[in-house]
């Protein structure tokens, strides 16, 4: 469900002042993430911390929730707001400190299957962003406890 029947080029995207964080820009249009319950929250909580004690462990990079990506999909702008994001210091300096999505192109991308979304859906989603140059994907099925991973 859009948010507009306007469409929007990606800097204008990025510079709206009201945009809420919780929003993906998808062929031109703003789409509304799926807002997550108790048991996505509590999964995404649980994977950030497990990945966030790896990533300081071996200071390799840094993993962030709900952290936008800028990447093209089918040729146009595209800007997801995966579940979790995982990039290295070597894409993204860890000097690096702006309040923007990703520049970079990241290393792994995770999304949690929220009630009302589809596992075909998030199959779809995963194929875009492995398109787009993403080299890994976690599709986490909560409901049924299983991991879908795309290389």
């Amino acid at each position: 469900m859009s948010l507009s029947n306007t469409t929007f080029s990606l800097q204008e995207f990025l510079s709206m002042p009201d945009r809420c964080d919780r929003t993906e820009l998808v062929n031109g249009e703003i789409i509304p993430k799926v807002s997550p319950k108790y048991k996505h929250s509590t999964l995404q909580l649980r994977l950030l911390l497990a990945l966030n004690q790896w990533c300081e462990s071996s200071g390799s990079g840094r993993v962030r929730p709900e952290w936008a990506v800028v990447l093209k999909r089918q040729e146009q702008d595209w800007i997801p707001v995966p579940d979790l994001t995982y990039v290295s210091y070597e894409k993204l300096p860890v000097e690096w400190e702006e309040d923007e999505p990703c520049p970079a192109l990241v290393e792994l991308v995770i999304e949690i299957i929220s009630p009302g979304q589809s596992f075909g859906e998030m199959t779809s989603k995963a194929t875009d962003y492995l398109l787009a140059g993403i080299s890994r994907i976690w599709v986490v099925d909560n409901q049924a406890q299983s991991m879908n991973l795309s290389q």
